[in-house]
């Protein structure tokens, strides 16, 4: 390729939303598309072999079952389990996590911690800002790139909506501790898997009891779902007041989900539903 091709692919990267590389070493998903294709052409008279050397009383008949009483066309169940090693992540993250007894030994911890492998790929460890001692803990769901290269939560353009936002009631970052779900940036901006949260929620959960404060504000469907334990979606779960509890609280926390700041920005139609749970924040500062 000449220079010219270059950066118009260059160019077309940064349209796509390329914006980092994760290896050193780059991968030709061109020639790796033709040797699948060879594979896969090969494979085929195989294939047309076996099932031909397969006697037809041996073949099994729609609907049938087998000896385990399993119906021959029903579709294997999808193996939910977490990936490998992530089950000793989330034991050590409990460990590390209940040790800990202040924002701050909890950041140590994290720094500490190996066992969520975001962390490969991240430039920098995204924990919290705010008020340590603050009444409000707002929680989204995961670093961006502007995060990622500050080491601060919601410091691109999401989040200067979130002070905005803040500002509209009469508060601002001072006045409130902001954290997410997952505290490194996952490849690409993409939404934290299910095991990535897991290995991450008993630091979450720890900052909660160790902070204790008087309202937890979940921003967006993924940090709602897995904070107030519920499965519908953002839309029917904003609005609405729910408990939160944990045996180290003292009592339940009024909780509540509200639009990402991220979503509000693509979605500028949903911010008048965001200003009225605004002004809910609001009136339960009062109470």
């Amino acid at each position: 390729m000449n220079e010219e091709n270059i950066r118009e692919l260059m160019r077309w990267y940064l349209d796509a939303g390329v914006d980092e590389t994760i290896s050193d070493a780059p991968v030709d998903r061109f020639t790796a598309a033709e040797q699948s294709a060879v594979f896969a052409s090969q494979a085929e008279p195989d294939a047309a072999k076996a099932s031909q050397a397969v006697p037809d009383a041996a073949k099994p008949s729609p609907g049938k079952s087998d000896k385990a009483g399993k119906p021959q066309d029903q579709k294997p169940r999808q193996d939910n389990t977490l990936p490998q090693g992530a089950e000793a992540a989330i034991h050590t993250a409990v460990s590390l996590a209940s040790a800990a007894n202040s924002v701050e030994e909890l950041r140590s911890a994290l720094e500490s911690f190996d066992g969520c492998p975001l962390r490969k790929t991240a430039t920098n460890l995204v924990f919290v800002d705010g008020n340590p001692a603050a009444k409000i803990l707002f929680v989204g769901e995961g670093p961006g790139a502007d995060e990622d290269l500050q080491g601060l939560p919601f410091v691109g353009p999401g989040g200067q909506l979130l002070d905005r936002m803040l500002a509209s009631i009469g508060l601002d970052r001072q006045s409130v501790l902001i954290s997410n779900t997952v505290f490194w940036r996952p490849p690409g901006n993409r939404t934290p898997t299910t095991a990535e949260i897991a290995i991450c929620m008993p630091f979450v959960e720890r900052l909660i009891d160790v902070v204790d404060p008087d309202i937890l504000i979940a921003l967006g469907g993924a940090a709602a779902k897995t904070l107030l334990a519920q499965s519908q979606g953002i839309g029917r779960l904003r609005g609405k007041w729910f408990p939160y509890s944990s045996p180290r609280l003292p009592r339940p926390i009024d909780a509540m989900a509200m639009f990402h700041p991220a979503y509000l920005l693509r979605s500028p139609g949903q911010k008048r539903e965001a200003w009225r749970d605004m002004l809910m924040l609001k009136q339960k500062l009062t109470e």
